[in-house]
C-alpha cells in the first residue's frame, strides 16, 4: 500500500497561493520574498482565544522582525471581520496587529496546508481551522509544524524560541543542533556525526558528557 502524505510537512517546500487579506491581495511568495515566514492559522475572529493570541504575536512581532521573518496569519472569515476585530485586539490586548490575516473563505488555502479541523463547525456547518503554525525559511522549506487544538491557546515564545535554534543550526551548517529549553545564549550540543578533529577545530572550548553528547558555548552574535 502506498503510504499517505500530506502536501505540507517537515521539509516540503510550502505551496505558493493568492488570497485576498486584511491589506489586500497576497500572493505568499511575493509577500514572503527572501524573509522566513511565520504562516499561522485561527479559528474565527471575534473569539477569546484568538484575540489574545493575536494580541501576544503582535507585541513579539519586532522580534520576529529583527530575526527577518515575517507573520501571517489566516482564518475563514471575511477581509471586514478581519479590520473590524484588529480594534478589539488593540483595545483588550494593547498591541496593533501591523501583520496582514488571510480571508480563506473557500478553505481552500487551509485544506492544502492542513489547517481545518473536521471535529468543529461554523454557524453554516462549515469546518475552522486549528491553532496551525509553519515556520518557512526563505527557500520556502517547511522548518517547522505546530498544531494545537481549538480549546488550547498556543505558546508565542516558543515559535519565537524555535525559530532562533533553526537559525542557529543554520548559522553553523547543523554542525551544532540545540538541547531542550535551549535559548540564545545557552550552550548549544555538537552535533554527534561532526568528528573530534573538527569539533576541537570549529568549537574549541567544547566538552564531553558522554560519546554521544558534546556541549559548547556559543556566542549569540555569531548567530
Amino acid at each position: 500500500m502506498t503510504p499517505i502524505r500530506p502536501q505540507v510537512y517537515l521539509g516540503s517546500r510550502a505551496p505558493n497561493f493568492t488570497a485576498p487579506s486584511s491589506q489586500g491581495p497576497i500572493e505568499f511568495y511575493t509577500y514572503a520574498a527572501n524573509s522566513w515566514c511565520l504562516f499561522f492559522s485561527h479559528p474565527a475572529p471575534f473569539t477569546p482565544i484568538c484575540t489574545t493570541e493575536l494580541g501576544a504575536l503582535a507585541a513579539l512581532e519586532p522580534e520576529f522582525n529583527a530575526r527577518n521573518c515575517k507573520l501571517l496569519g489566516l482564518s475563514t472569515s471575511s477581509p471586514n471581520d478581519h479590520t473590524q476585530w484588529l480594534q478589539d485586539i488593540a483595545h483588550v490586548t494593547g498591541y496593533h496587529v501591523h501583520f496582514p490575516l488571510l480571508s480563506d473563505q473557500s478553505r481552500r488555502v487551509a485544506s492544502t496546508y492542513g489547517m481545518i479541523d473536521l471535529r468543529h463547525f461554523d454557524l453554516q456547518g462549515r469546518p475552522i481551522p486549528i491553532r496551525a503554525a509553519y515556520l518557512v525559511d526563505p527557500r520556502r522549506e517547511v522548518r517547522l509544524v505546530h498544531a494545537y487544538p481549538i480549546s488550547t491557546g498556543r505558546n508565542t515564545a516558543e515559535l519565537l524560541r524555535a525559530l532562533d535554534a533553526l537559525q542557529a543550526a543554520d548559522a553553523f551548517s547543523h554542525q551544532l543542533v540545540t538541547p531542550v529549553n535551549w535559548v540564545p545564549g545557552d550552550d548549544a550540543v555538537v552535533a554527534p556525526e561532526v568528528s573530534e578533529d573538527t569539533a576541537a577545530r570549529r568549537f574549541p572550548n567544547y566538552r564531553t558528557l558522554t560519546p554521544y553528547l558534546r556541549l559548547t558555548p556559543v556566542d549569540p552574535d555569531e548567530l
